[in-house]
């Protein structure tokens, strides 16, 4: 089984975490099974930027984005090259290293 390797974020996982999750597993979905309360404002519909994250490692395994969320990303703050919408991530087979950004923006409540 793949296992997830989540960078310290000083409020929102201030020590790391790694745990082992399914193939095919929706990413923000583990992190919130595996008790990282990721920030998912419109409930994983692809409909905002708050559940954005960094993929320092797996990037290159993960199926491409599509033009919505390609779109919603360039509205998220601290964009990054490997940066992606952890609801729309499935995983794969390969270990993955991710960093949940300092900020995020929640365009909806925020009046973006």
């Amino acid at each position: 089984m793949p296992r997830i390797k989540v960078l310290p974020h000083a409020t929102i996982c201030p020590n790391g975490a790694e745990f082992e999750v399914e193939p095919n597993a929706n990413l923000c979905q583990s992190l919130l099974s595996n008790g990282i309360k990721i920030e998912h404002a419109c409930d994983m519909s692809k409909a905002c930027t708050t559940c954005h994250v960094i993929v320092h490692k797996g990037f290159d395994t993960l199926e491409e984005m599509d033009d919505i969320e390609a779109d919603l990303l360039d509205r998220a703050w601290g964009l990054e090259p490997d940066s992606r919408l952890s609801c729309q991530v499935k995983i794969t087979d390969e270990d993955m290293e991710v960093e949940i950004p300092k900020y995020t923006i929640n365009h909806a409540s925020e009046n973006h």
